[in-house]
C-alpha cells in the first residue's frame, strides 16, 4: 500500500497491481483507499495455471476463466489487463 500511495503522490493518473489473483486482497484495499482508476494485469502464470488445469481435465476453461475474472471485478478493478481478452469477448458475446 506504501507503494501505491507513492504513486498517487507522484500524480499517476491510473494505478495497476499485478499479479492479479494472488492479490485480491490488495485490490479490495487499495479500491477502499484510493480513487485512481484500478486495474489489474493477470499475468502469464495465471493464464498458464488456467490453460494447464482444463488440459488435464481439473477445470471447466471457459467457467473459471469467467469466474476468476469476475473475482477481480468483485476485488476492486475498474479494468482487467488479461492473456484471455479474445476468448471473453466472445464467450460473452454468445451469452447475449
Amino acid at each position: 500500500m506504501r507503494e501505491i500511495e507513492l504513486d498517487v503522490l507522484e500524480g499517476a493518473d491510473l494505478l495497476m497491481i499485478k499479479p492479479a489473483l494472488a492479490y485480491l486482497d490488495v485490490v479490495l484495499d487499495a479500491r477502499q483507499h484510493f480513487d485512481q482508476p484500478l486495474g489489474v494485469f493477470s499475468v502469464s502464470g495465471e493464464y498458464a495455471m488456467l490453460r494447464a488445469g482444463a488440459a488435464a481435465g481439473g477445470l471447466e476453461l471457459r467457467d473459471t476463466v469467467l469466474e476468476t475474472h469476475l473475482a477481480m471485478r468483485r476485488a476492486g478493478a475498474d479494468f482487467i489487463l488479461t492473456y484471455f481478452a479474445r476468448e471473453i469477448c466472445g464467450w460473452l458475446r454468445e451469452a447475449e
